[in-house]
């Protein structure tokens, strides 16, 4: 008996090691990795989030109503044909969206109401909020692209809490350095979050990966037109920082791979059986779950407190949003 679940370990091994390049061999691995004794979970809650994010896009929209509303800057709505859905002038949302006024109804960022009027709320509804259409798409795709790939992977528990952290730790973060009287939406930061998980997941699980350069060039594909799009008005990079910082080292916690030859004690014998995890896995998991945990605290406590990081920063702001002759930055 034992010598046969010897060889089943074996086998089974193998099939493991057999994944076939990026997406190929049937599989769904973003890097080479496909275990085809591995359980493939139905993904469900990245196209439930995708309908939510576009759901709550329609109502931005429907509220703001261009035509009766008007904008600050003057100027016409885009897209007239569509009527109360039509868009702020470019010079005042030049990502085809609603005005500033309306994102803030519906829980945008605002750091002295986050900080002297107790709505720390905003620090998770600004999640759902997009800044406008182009907004929208490029992050709906991505995640489609992104999102439905590790939801396949590793399930929808632990990709939701990668997706909801993540996004929390961008508004955290954007919320320290956005400045009195501006407003910005966090979508993009529960993002960056997967694909902060994407890379630490990557790296933790490095020798198993056949195409480890097609991961490499998706992440700095998608990551360079979100921040792109992170120096127009409302999007903001600091959520994009804040979101990949805090996916990565949910990734070291959440998304390790057990290693090869392992597998559950009542399916072998426990006679020559590695353990589950590698032992620079465990480091990495207290490592990053205490830098996760400072990092949180620390944050949360200088922000109730009225730090603002543009006090001893005077550039950052630049990083968030550039004022050209085409747009300005505090509409």
């Amino acid at each position: 008996m034992a010598s046969n679940g010897a060889g089943e370990e074996k086998s089974r091994v193998a099939a493991a090691g057999g994944g076939g390049g990026y997406g190929g061999g049937g599989g769904y691995g973003y890097g080479g990795y496909e275990g085809r004794d591995e359980r493939k979970w139905w993904p469900w809650l990245v196209p439930t989030v995708i309908v939510a994010c576009i759901a709550v896009f329609i109502v931005e929209m429907y509220i703001n109503n261009c035509p009766k509303h008007g904008s600050a800057l003057g100027g016409g709505c885009v897209a007239g044909f569509l009527r109360r859905f039509s868009f702020q002038p470019l010079r005042e949302n030049p990502l085809l969206g609603p005005s500033s006024s309306t994102l803030q109804k519906m829980g945008a960022l605002d750091w002295n109401k986050v900080v002297h009027q107790h709505q720390g709320w905003r620090l998770i509804s600004c999640i759902w909020l997009h800044a406008g259409l182009i907004h929208l798409v490029v992050n709906m795709l991505s995640l489609l692209f992104i999102g439905i790939r590790l939801e396949q992977q590793f399930g929808f528990v632990r990709i939701g809490a990668i997706y909801l952290i993540s996004g929390f730790g961008g508004s955290v973060l954007s919320a320290l350095f956005l400045r009195n009287n501006y407003i910005s939406v966090g979508a993009s930061g529960a993002l960056f979050g997967l694909l902060g998980s994407m890379l630490s997941e990557l790296i933790m699980n490095w020798t198993i990966y056949s195409n480890k350069a097609a991961a490499i060039i998706t992440l700095l594909f998608i990551i360079a037109i979100n921040l792109a799009i992170g120096i127009l008005p409302h999007a903001d990079n600091f959520a994009h920082i804040g979101g990949f910082v805090t996916g990565f080292l949910l990734g070291f916690v959440l998304l390790a791979r057990p290693q090869f030859g392992w597998m559950e004690r009542h399916e072998l014998p426990q006679t020559n059986q590695p353990p589950k995890y590698k032992a620079y896995q465990y480091v990495l998991w207290v490592v990053a779950f205490a830098l996760l945990l400072v990092g949180f605290v620390v944050s949360l406590v200088m922000l109730f407190k009225g730090k603002n990081g543009n006090d001893g920063c005077h550039w950052c702001h630049y990083l968030n949003c550039v004022p050209t002759s085409k747009w300005k930055c505090n509409t």
